[in-house]
């Protein structure tokens, strides 16, 4: 049996920074992911283990942890402004306005050139908060297209 490496468990750490301001949206992107060793040595056979080890893709019920990191975060009054800005029946419209339905929604690699294509479009209608809104979630979203990994979870924080 492989022994675990003590350095890589994960510990329950108090969250850097400041909590996310209430009534506000927070675009968190993937940062890094690794494995919980400790929790899949316990549940895992020797070969469900080597996998673990050679492929982070196996999923969360195996050990693998996502850390993300808020990389985007805009009040939510002006982030309903903000995404009012595109097309009223666009597929982007109602994948963003998701946040406001469910309270979090995920963007992925399938998501990035609807929602890029209909920021660029609605450029001309935004102020320039959005517009900088916009440039940085396509650059998000640009980094989401060089690693199919990668992947952004937006948040809704509530008063």
């Amino acid at each position: 049996m492989m022994t675990a490496n003590p350095q890589r468990y994960a510990h329950h750490q108090p969250c850097a920074g400041r909590a996310p301001q209430k009534n506000s949206v927070v675009f968190y992107a993937l940062n890094s992911k690794f494995v919980d060793e400790k929790r899949a040595q316990q549940r895992s056979t020797q070969k469900v283990q080597e996998v673990v080890y050679y492929s982070l893709a196996i999923g969360h019920h195996l050990g693998v942890i996502d850390c993300l990191k808020a990389s985007l975060t805009c009040p939510l009054a002006d982030y309903q402004q903000w995404i009012r800005r595109l097309p009223p029946e666009s597929e982007a419209r109602r994948k963003l306005t998701g946040v406001e339905r469910f309270g979090e929604i995920n963007i992925d690699q399938s998501h990035i050139h609807l929602l890029a294509l209909a920021l660029r479009e609605a450029r001309d209608r935004m102020s320039e908060q959005q517009q900088a809104w916009s440039d940085r979630l396509i650059a998000l979203l640009q980094q989401i297209a060089s690693d199919p990994a990668m992947y952004l979870m937006v948040r809704r924080y509530d008063a």
